[in-house]
């Protein structure tokens, strides 16, 4: 039997290692503070030089900053999976670790050893032909039921585009229609989606008499948007999108590309050029990575990567525009919104909070998966509210 008190004594024996890894942490933080509770039973403040967000964390047990700086994001999320620290609100918190990426430099990533499992289990998950159905699979075949629980009735799954006063329906519907502007398909005339969701747009654009090719690789929204859009000029496959022939007016890809993987932007973007008729337009919405963050995000797994969607990797815009001017697509009139996409994430947690209350999520999933998809919202809401992330709209035009 432990005697009373020996853990505290425990905590406050071993207190002057982790503080050491606390002044690296404090001393990165140019913006906003931490304000931390600790196992020795000690209140630290952590930054607090500069204005910015302001984080609460109760580190319950120590090992969660040794599961932060050898594993980084995903240790990080192991240890709050596991009790070892716990917060009110995280969000601030991921806030502040974006936000102060430059300043805190390795502190919170992943060690040598642990990036090197976390990279060759992620190799396996490439995404050839049979991987990216698998992966795929893995995290929008979770089911129509449970994303129906908590979405808006649009039923997209990708940034909304605000303005003043929307809802969050009314702002998905702005963000369709942006797309179908840059894509600028007339009635009448044909347009591919490449990752057609639940069909949200396919059926807005098959409303205005356009003829949509649509494609997905997950089997559960094939089936929802055949029905949805049934009475429509709307023809929705289980297609891989190497695989896609014909000419089109336009195309269209909606937050698709992230799921491709740097090795196969080439392929995805000659998919895009081919498809399309000389001067026909593409309107892509893609998530990316700031280019400072690039080189240690590109040799390192992180928390998503490993627990939320296999496969998967934002895009390095640099890179990305030239492979696509490599093609022959002229890249213009970029708006970015990442705030936008921040927002929807608040609301997406708010909606998927209370389906868990009301007790809307489907029965299958347990009380593990519920806290790793509350954690996946949040932590893409701090991310892109630090700046570390950002969601991207462009249209290519093809030259001939």
């Amino acid at each position: 039997m432990t005697e009373p008190g020996a853990d505290n004594r425990w905590a406050r024996s071993i207190a002057p290692l982790f503080h050491r890894i606390l002044d690296r942490i404090d001393a990165g933080l140019e913006v906003g503070a931490i304000e931390a509770l600790l196992p020795d039973g000690v209140h630290r403040l952590l930054g607090g030089r500069q204005d910015g967000p302001v984080a609460h964390v109760t580190v319950v047990r120590w090992r969660a900053l040794r599961r932060l700086i050898t594993g980084g994001s995903i240790g990080w999320y192991e240890a709050w999976e596991e009790g070892d620290w716990t917060s009110p609100d995280p969000v601030p918190l991921f806030d502040l670790f974006m936000r102060n990426r430059a300043t805190l430099g390795n502190v919170a990533r992943a060690k040598r050893g642990t990036r090197l499992a976390a990279r060759a289990m992620h190799a396996l998950r490439h995404n050839d032909r049979r991987n990216a159905r698998r992966n795929i699979a893995a995290h929008y075949d979770l089911g129509n039921d449970f994303y129906e629980a908590w979405l808006d009735p649009t039923l997209t799954y990708s940034s909304a585009l605000f303005e003043a006063g929307d809802t969050l329906e009314a702002a998905q519907q702005r963000k369709i229609d942006a797309i179908l502007s840059r894509a600028n398909v007339p009635a009448n005339g044909t347009l591919l989606e490449i990752g057609c969701g639940w069909g949200g747009l396919a059926e807005r654009a098959g409303q205005r008499g356009i003829g949509v090719r649509a494609i997905t690789l997950a089997a559960e929204q094939q089936g929802f948007v055949a029905d949805r859009t049934i009475d429509l000029p709307v023809a929705v496959s289980l297609t891989d999108y190497r695989d896609v022939r014909g000419l089109y007016d336009g195309v269209a890809s909606v937050e698709m590309v992230e799921a491709v993987g740097e090795r196969y932007w080439a392929d995805y973007l000659a998919t895009v050029a081919r498809a399309l008729k000389p001067r026909g337009r593409a309107a892509i919405q893609f998530i990316k990575i700031a280019d400072d963050i690039w080189p240690s995000y590109r040799a390192n797994v992180d928390f998503i990567q490993a627990y939320v969607f296999p496969g998967g990797m934002l895009i390095h815009e640099p890179k990305f525009r030239a492979l696509a001017e490599a093609q022959g697509l002229c890249w213009q009139d970029r708006h970015a919104f990442g705030q936008d996409y921040a927002e929807t994430l608040r609301q997406w947690r708010e909606r998927f909070d209370a389906a868990v209350a009301e007790g809307r999520l489907p029965a299958r999933f347990d009380r593990r998966f519920v806290d790793l998809w509350r954690y996946y919202l949040m932590y893409c809401e701090g991310g892109f509210r630090g700046g570390g992330i950002d969601v991207v709209q462009i249209t290519l035009v093809k030259q001939r």
